[in-house]
């Protein structure tokens, strides 16, 4: 498994979504049991997809990037296409759900 690139500050984030087509945002809190469960299983999913890169957001050290984003609750996954917001998930995520959008988005762009 890849090393999980993790935002310091908005603008790491701001700059992901640029520089990347296909960007997922997840968002998480230390003390959230059902983050820590569904950052694994978004990683192995993710391995079926390269084209697709991931950053991770501790809404706890970095409350700025969930006031932008209007993240209410995690874990929350945001999902964007040349920039733009396409996807937006939070506290339960079905994988099966996940998989067929990311398939989706590959046919199609």
């Amino acid at each position: 498994m890849t090393l999980l690139a993790e935002a310091s500050q908005l603008e790491d984030v701001t700059r992901f979504i640029k520089e990347n087509r296909f960007a997922l945002v997840y968002v998480k809190r230390q003390d959230c049991g059902v983050c820590h469960a569904v950052l694994p299983q978004l990683q192995s999913l993710l391995q079926t997809f390269p084209e697709i890169k991931l950053l991770t957001v501790d809404a706890d050290r970095l409350p700025a990037v969930a006031g932008q984003y209007s993240v209410f609750t995690v874990p929350a996954i945001l999902g964007f296409i040349d920039g733009k917001e396409q996807l937006r998930k939070a506290r339960f995520v079905v994988m099966a759900d996940l998989e067929a959008t990311f398939e989706q988005w590959l046919a199609y762009y």
